[in-house]
């Protein structure tokens, strides 16, 4: 049997068609770049490919998990480490293996993450866009110091970590919440706490944690209202982990001081596009872009040469692994 393997690249930017055929030398896949969205309508154009390679803003359903079993596909390999939109249940009963790319560079979306912030509490494009025009007053630019601030972490996996790393380094004191405690963290001087304590005492709060059940609109009207006032809040987790309806509610009152997003709670039809032509038809998010104490970018935390290798290499090689074995060292297997 042979370690190659035809894939239907769904959603292939230009970026990815660079790093895919860079590394797929060694490999020698058959890939196949479509440059639409997968979804049941759009499935035919994969052809024959058994593998299907998908990123984030692919939602894939029972319905279409269907269609792709009718289709013969056998893999699902996702170039991302989050997996929340695809259902893992249905695709382990229909026989689909799914893989992700896990750990593929904490250090790309905890660097961002401290880029908004640094971004935000120094107010640096706001002042970017003054002295462009000529303006270098200084009036309203007033930022302050990170030193000293209390950081609270919500998730201490691996990008949790590489950021409360990053905080420490500022002289931050550390707060963080997850339901296993990082020795590392620990070592850093972080104490873990209720979610509660740690919005009563943070005066920066950074969300890491994956989108699960128990985690969606994690940051609602009540964890808001538990908040310092003027509190900085950033979100490179996903979007659905705060309650965006309540974020702009907190942004008016003035309890949120300070919003950094690269996720969006309905991003998947939004992100990753060029709307600079058209008018934005989502209400909540052109309302979000008038806040000037809110700075947005479109998912590219994960967007670093070193992580785009990363999955990359790890994607293609999942499809070799799942090719030459039938099985796959990260795949991806719902809790019973």
């Amino acid at each position: 049997m042979t370690n190659t393997m035809k894939i239907a690249v769904y959603n292939a930017r230009n970026y990815d068609k660079r790093y895919f055929d860079r590394f797929n030398r060694k490999f020698g896949h058959e890939l196949l770049y479509i440059d639409t969205h997968l979804d049941r309508d759009t499935l035919v154009l994969a052809g024959d490919a058994p593998a299907i390679c998908i990123f984030v803003n692919d939602p894939v359903q029972e319905p279409l998990l269907e269609s792709m079993r009718d289709r013969g596909v056998k893999m699902l390999a996702l170039r991302s480490a989050g997996f929340n939109h695809v259902d893992i249940a249905t695709a382990n009963k229909l026989g689909i293996l799914v893989a992700n790319v896990p750990g593929y560079s904490p250090y790309a979306v905890a660097e961002h993450a401290a880029a908004l912030t640094l971004g935000l509490v120094r107010r640096i494009v706001r002042a970017h866009a003054r002295v462009r025009e000529g303006n270098f007053s200084l009036e309203g630019l007033m930022g302050f110091d990170l030193h000293g601030k209390t950081v609270g972490v919500v998730g201490t996996g691996k990008i949790g970590t590489v950021f409360s790393r990053i905080m420490h380094g500022f002289g931050c004191e550390l707060l963080g919440v997850d339901p296993v405690e990082n020795a590392e963290c620990r070592h850093l001087g972080m104490r873990y706490v209720p979610l509660q304590t740690l919005c009563r005492q943070s005066d920066i709060i950074s969300l890491h944690c994956p989108l699960l059940p128990e985690t969606r609109h994690l940051i609602d009207s009540d964890a808001i209202a538990q908040m310092r006032d003027g509190v900085c809040l950033i979100n490179t987790s996903r979007g659905a982990v705060i309650d965006t309806a309540a974020i702009i509610r907190g942004l008016k009152s003035g309890k949120i001081g300070y919003l950094g997003m690269d996720v969006y709670e309905e991003e998947d039809s939004l992100f990753f596009e060029d709307h600079s032509d058209t008018v934005l038809s989502d209400d909540i998010f052109a309302r979000l872009l008038t806040f000037n104490n809110v700075l947005i970018t479109g998912h590219q935390g994960f967007f670093t040469r070193e992580a785009m290798t990363n999955i990359t290499r790890t994607t293609l090689g999942n499809v070799a692994e799942f090719e030459k074995t039938g099985q796959c060292e990260n795949t991806l297997i719902a809790p019973r």
